[in-house]
């Protein structure tokens, strides 16, 4: 674990592509491709949220809202800076970006099932499980628990 420089958190532009995709690569066995993250700024539906360093980007995420709900994917972060807190505050961010852009109370995501720092992290954040899909990631194979974070009204 290196140490953890300042940085902040942002929305992805057209100039992060190259190394959005490079860390997509890093970090997954299946990694979206450059195209992808392309159509990603095409989408009002779709925000992909960076932590950014003088010496580059560190992690990031994406919220895709479906009928007013919200599905978190590609949380990734580089390994040398992984357990320092970046996911967690890009999950924070997304979330509140969420609730206020979008008006979500409810989001989903989907996590491999022997992941689990991942798992506590989304715990953490008020995530439960909800179910689980047999057989959804390959390489390796692996099931992914499905979880909700549901807001509740008072």
């Amino acid at each position: 674990m290196s140490r953890l420089p300042e940085y902040h958190i942002r929305e992805m532009q057209r100039d992060d592509l190259a190394e959005v995709t490079a860390l997509e690569s890093a970090c997954f066995s299946m990694p979206w491709k450059y195209r992808d993250f392309e159509e990603v700024l095409a989408n009002p539906d779709r925000c992909y949220l960076i932590a950014e360093a003088d010496n580059g980007i560190l992690g990031g995420c994406m919220l895709t809202h479906i009928a007013g709900e919200g599905d978190i994917s590609n949380v990734a972060v580089h390994e040398k800076y992984r357990g320092n807190g970046i996911a967690s505050a890009l999950l924070s961010a997304l979330i509140q970006l969420g609730e206020t852009q979008y008006g979500i109370k409810a989001f989903t995501l989907e996590v491999r099932s022997r992941n689990m720092p991942a798992r506590r992290l989304y715990e953490h954040h008020g995530f439960v499980s909800a179910g689980v899909r047999p057989h959804f990631y390959e390489k390796p194979k692996d099931d992914a628990v499905i979880m909700w974070r549901v807001r509740v009204e008072t």
